[in-house]
């Protein structure tokens, strides 16, 4: 409460000064219009704004002693420029000065608005040609080099500083007691910097100067771009751990030998299991964070766009808007880079959790065999060898992932694993050997993986498993030439992605095919 009559008391006292003038101007103005003609108000509002300059002049130096305004800078000033300052200020010390500040500013620019269009309009009714060059420099100038506006600059110049200091520190408090809650996708820094950003340049556009929201997005950029970015960075460059516990629980026999080894020889940890799952737990919150932040960077921009367009038709022009689309573009590289870094960790995450476990997976794949007859054939329909435990496999390797990030996330790692398994795929079956009826099977097997993978993901995968697909056409087929029925001229909509050397690579590995009938094909 003591915030807020601080603030309206001196708003008070200008829009006083202000509105006085205004009536004033009102008033009088028919007079002037009919004792000394039209076009003749402008020397009106000088003698007016001389005054106004006075009593200006009384306020903001009062403010300036009230709030210890110089006094304040300087210390920010000194906090920003020594790492260790000897004097700092509380971030919230600062909060009804900014605020104040940015009030006296915007009834300023409301009021000279208010001149301005009174000269204009005077001007023209006095010129019916038009307003000429001189009436123009004489209204800038007044408008633009009178004592109330070199004052308001003064105080938004040290404003600047000032409301940077308060958005850096309250930023750095924000991750310094950051805190996450289970069940929760993100922590507290990411609501907590953005509601900071926000505030800070919704105060600066309150003051209605262009150049002071210029500076604050640009400040809020940077600290978004660097400092927060920053941090988010070095949290994903400790990587996602892979532990023993987590091989354990996917079935991989070596790491039970291991754990029996150390529970005989007393040397299992479970702090370390502890530690280790609080640290998977980090890495998967700050990739939710991170995707969040380039979100909230983007809506920052469109929530600026339609609060900037509201100050244009309120008397901004084209050097205005450039300014400001300029600092909205650097917004937008800056969401652009929260992606990238995204897109890290994505990769991350996928060469150290998720690459390590697929592979044996697919390697499995050499050990069921594909050189098979009818009995074998039969035996495999009733109990399939391999793909439907690779499905229980990928879907309890994605289960935690799927509960721990962002659906968008958990998407693109489903996509990156999908393109993994495809390119292993392909490399496996290069190693096998195929009888016709192995070829069916292994038809069979592709169909069902792909359904699979189909199911958990909304990004399309026929072009992923192309090829192999394509692969699975040619061990199907019944002889070596009847590869010519969906080659070339007669593939009809089906586009190649292997090579004539690839093709003749696959029909190779059919046990039944002869060498020298591949040879002799003409692809």
């Amino acid at each position: 409460m003591y915030i807020y009559c601080m603030c309206i008391y001196t708003v008070c006292v200008c829009v006083c000064v202000f509105t006085g003038i205004a009536r004033v101007i009102e008033t009088h103005q028919p007079v002037v219009e009919t004792y000394y003609g039209l076009g003749h108000l402008y020397t009106l509002i000088t003698h007016l704004q001389n005054e106004c300059d006075k009593q200006a002049q009384r306020i903001v130096d009062k403010f300036i002693q009230q709030r210890g305004y110089h006094n304040k800078f300087q210390v920010v000033q000194s906090s920003m420029m020594k790492s260790v300052p000897a004097e700092r200020i509380e971030p919230r010390e600062l909060d009804p000065v900014l605020a104040e500040v940015t009030l006296m500013n915007a009834r300023a620019e409301l009021y000279l608005r208010f001149l301005r269009r009174r000269m204009m309009a005077d001007f023209e009714v006095g010129d019916a040609q038009s307003v000429t060059q001189d009436h123009q420099q004489n209204m800038e100038k007044l408008l633009k080099h009178c004592l109330l506006s070199t004052r308001m600059q003064e105080l938004i110049g040290y404003y600047v500083p000032m409301e940077e200091y308060y958005m850096r520190e309250s930023v750095n408090k924000a991750v310094a007691m950051d805190t996450y809650e289970k069940g929760q996708l993100t922590s507290s820094m990411v609501d907590d910097c953005f509601y900071i950003v926000k505030k800070c340049i919704s105060r600066a556009l309150s003051s209605s100067s262009i150049d002071c929201l210029c500076a604050m997005i640009n400040h809020a950029n940077s600290v978004l771009e660097s400092d927060f970015r920053e941090v988010l960075y070095n949290k994903l460059r400790q990587g996602f751990p892979a532990t023993t516990l987590q091989d354990i629980q996917r079935g991989v026999s070596s790491a039970v030998s291991l754990m029996q080894s150390s529970l005989q020889q007393g040397k299992f940890n479970t702090l370390g299991i502890e530690s280790t799952e609080n640290a998977k737990a980090a890495f998967l919150v700050t990739l939710n964070n991170v995707e969040v932040c380039s979100d909230n960077i983007s809506t920052l921009k469109r929530n600026l766009e339609n609060d900037c367009s509201k100050l244009f038709s309120q008397g901004g022009n084209t050097g205005d808007q450039a300014k400001i689309q300029s600092c909205l573009s650097d917004l937008v590289n800056t969401s652009t880079k929260f992606k990238d870094l995204l897109q890290e960790g994505l990769t991350e995450l996928n060469t150290t959790a998720v690459k390590p476990q697929v592979k044996p997976w697919i390697s499995s794949f050499l050990v069921v065999s594909h050189n098979i007859e009818e009995e074998e054939f039969n035996d495999y329909e009733a109990n399939d060898p391999w793909v439907q435990q690779l499905v229980v496999n990928l879907e309890q390797l994605m289960a935690e992932f799927k509960v721990a990030l962002s659906p968008v996330i958990y998407d693109t790692l489903t996509s990156l694993m999908t393109s993994l398994v495809a390119i292993e795929m392909e490399k496996t079956v290069l190693k096998c050997s195929f009888s016709r009826l192995g070829g069916l099977q292994f038809d069979k097997e592709l169909r069902s993986l792909v359904a699979y993978l189909t199911s958990v993901t909304t990004w399309t995968i026929r072009d992923k498993f192309a090829r192999l697909t394509q692969m699975a056409t040619v061990l199907n087929l019944e002889r070596v030439s009847e590869i010519l029925d969906y080659w070339g001229p007669n593939s009809g909509p089906l586009t190649w992605r292997l090579t004539p050397a690839e093709v003749r690579q696959v029909l190779a590995l059919r046990v039944d095919f002869r060498s020298e009938d591949i040879k002799r094909l003409r692809l």
